[in-house]
């Protein structure tokens, strides 16, 4: 019986361990000033097959968008996106100048050294979906790692 429990235990153990495929690394938002009302969350993401996130949410925004950065007609444009596509295998960097999620309609400020909750949702290739919460370390605007390149 102790064995039959053990072994229970383990495959639920090595169950939940196989569905979460995406990883997610070096999450971080963007502080922001007293007024500001929108920011950025940068991080990797690394997907074990191939998948999109199609949606992000969190309790700190009013809405939370995919949005890329191009350079057009010598024009740095940033536009929302409806997903972002993640090879098997390879890592996709969320960046300053880059993807990244916009996180608008701010309820308050983001002060350093605090953390923000995100919920990603990623869609994998058989439509089924898999939501990922995390936790994003709030870093200053001059901060050395993910300051503001000018």
């Amino acid at each position: 019986m102790k064995r039959l429990l053990t072994a229970s235990i383990l495959s639920l153990l090595l169950a939940g361990t196989a569905f979460a495929q995406v990883t997610v690394s070096d999450p971080w938002v963007r502080a922001t000033v007293a007024a500001q009302k929108a920011s950025g969350a940068f991080m990797t993401l690394t997907a074990t097959r191939d998948a999109r996130l199609v949606a992000a949410r969190s309790p700190v925004a009013g809405v939370v968008e995919i949005h890329t950065m191009a350079l057009e007609n010598n024009v740095m444009r940033m536009r929302a996106i409806d997903a972002l596509a993640l090879p098997a295998g390879k890592a996709v960097k969320l960046e300053s100048g880059g993807y990244h999620l916009m996180l608008m309609q701010l309820k308050g400020p983001l002060t350093a050294g605090e953390t923000v909750p995100l919920e990603l949702v990623f869609e994998h290739s058989d439509q089924s979906r898999e939501t990922v919460s995390i936790k994003a370390e709030v870093r200053a605007l001059t901060s050395g790692h993910g300051a503001m390149k000018h």
